[in-house]
């Protein structure tokens, strides 16, 4: 793959543009095909397969603009992945010159006489070949690994490595000396040249620092507020955690939906394959996979929506409901005092608009788990099997009141498996009211519960049992 189409990806998933792998193949092979010669069948064409949605367009549409602004794609390297240099390396090697050597002939023979040698770069740009110059600049910043600048701090850094693998120290010693002899008008134009070069380093910097983090701020505010506990999430961060919430599901559905084709398609099925061959002199035509039963388990998710704990409620459904696609099989029961059903809200509301109304109807009030479980196993009992998890989220602290812990085994006995997901630290659950050490006695599972990143850990881990 072209180096250049390769930075180009990097540049795309920067702005949140969704490249796979196979996407990124077909990208190069449409490369190969049409080269870089006409600009705007190269953009068509690399729409067509890295671009899916109407956003994705737009954002590749502007990334593309982007990434070539200044670049004359006649001057780029030949879609075969040959690097940028070997035009150069080439005209060089017409006149006699080693590959990779960038010294002028003229200053040769002039420092064979005992002249001062002019170094290459300050005849690239006395030359005031544009193309030239800017095939330099791109050598240069492959060399330095531009595509690896973060931070807007270090665009100071990787302006000087670019000017030093081009050669300006050379100038800058040449600049010296002149200023050092009285040659003012000459270290004059010289510096000014020095200037315009420095010009176009750091725009090409500025560039690419532009390309390479055009998200980087969401998705640095992305990361910390997977970690940070969701109590103390603002309301102001709730739209951003949504979305978040959304594109981590789209992950988990990606990943398990591929996980369940293949073990529905199966093994060979050797002996099955052979027999069925028998009529084809043992030609293996038809072919027989060991079909795999697929068992999608029942998710009854009951989740404590007092004050204390809402929050989390409010991800743990959204998370749910946003992976219907491999679990499709869940019920929901939201309590504070009493217990409700809520699974017919998600299936006539958007997802977002449905946890705004179940807490909306149901949250905020105190807690009483005693009789959140006996009505649990009133409505649901007979509809909990061993196919069936059963997901408590709550603090466990029934406000010195009954805890339920004998529906809670009654539960246990007839489920799969019971996981309760607790937001407070293990140091709090002795604390108190707190239940939590005697409730954890009828759980096959007890797990602290507090951000996103464990919210996704556990809906991955319930998914991969539904293959």
């Amino acid at each position: 793959m072209s180096l250049v189409l390769g930075n180009f990806l990097q540049a795309l998933r920067a702005s949140d543009v969704r490249v796979s792998t196979s996407e990124g193949l077909d990208a190069a092979a449409v490369l190969g095909a049409i080269g870089f010669d006409d600009r705007r069948l190269l953009k068509t064409a690399l729409s067509q397969v890295l671009a899916k949605t109407l956003d994705d367009k737009s954002r590749f549409d502007e990334c593309f603009d982007q990434f070539f602004q200044a670049e004359d794609l006649r001057h780029l390297p030949p879609a075969d992945g040959q690097p940028d240099g070997d035009d150069a390396a080439d005209d060089g090697a017409a006149n006699g010159e080693a590959p990779g050597d960038t010294t002028d002939p003229a200053a040769t023979e002039g420092e064979a006489a005992g002249q001062p040698s002019e170094p290459g770069l300050e005849a690239l740009l006395e030359g005031g070949d544009r193309a030239r110059l800017q095939m330099a600049l791109a050598g240069a910043a492959r060399e330095v690994g531009i595509t690896d600048i973060k931070l807007f701090t270090q665009r100071g850094m990787y302006s000087r490595r670019m000017l030093e693998a081009m050669g300006v120290e050379a100038l800058e010693r040449r600049l010296y000396d002149l200023r050092r002899r009285g040659e003012e008008a000459e270290a004059e134009r010289l510096r000014g040249r020095l200037a315009v070069l420095r010009e176009d380093v750091l725009a090409l910097v500025d560039r690419q620092l532009l390309l390479l983090t055009a998200n980087a701020g969401t998705r640095l505010r992305e990361e910390i507020l997977q970690q940070v506990p969701l109590a103390r999430a603002e309301v102001s961060d709730f739209r951003i955690m949504q979305a978040l919430v959304r594109k981590l599901a789209r992950k988990l559905v990606a990943l398990h939906s591929r996980r369940r084709k293949v073990a529905q398609r199966g093994v060979l099925d050797v002996r099955h394959t052979i027999r069925r061959n028998i009529e084809f002199d043992g030609l293996l035509f038809d072919i027989v996979w060991r079909r795999k039963k697929i068992e999608r388990p029942k998710i009854v998710a009951v989740c404590d929506v007092s004050g204390s704990v809402a929050n989390y409620a409010r991800f743990l459904l959204l998370f749910l409901y946003s992976v219907a696609e491999v679990l499709p099989k869940v019920r929901a029961f939201v309590f504070s005092s009493v217990l409700a059903e809520v699974t017919e809200l998600f299936k006539t509301h958007d997802v977002e608009e449905a946890v705004a109304l179940t807490l909306q109807k149901h949250g905020w009030g105190s807690t009483d788990y005693g009789m959140a479980f006996a009505q649990l196993c009133e409505q649901a009992l007979d509809d909990i099997d061993h196919h069936t998890t059963v997901l408590i989220l709550g603090d466990a602290r029934s406000n010195y009141g009954d805890p339920g812990l004998r529906e809670l085994r009654q539960i246990h006995e007839r489920a799969r498996r019971v996981i309760w997901l607790n937001p407070e630290s293990r140091g709090f659950w002795n604390v108190g009211d707190s239940e939590m050490p005697r409730l954890a006695t009828a759980c096959d599972r007890v797990d602290t519960c507090r951000s996103l990143r464990h919210l996704e850990r556990l809906i991955g881990e319930l998914m991969r049992t539904a293959v």
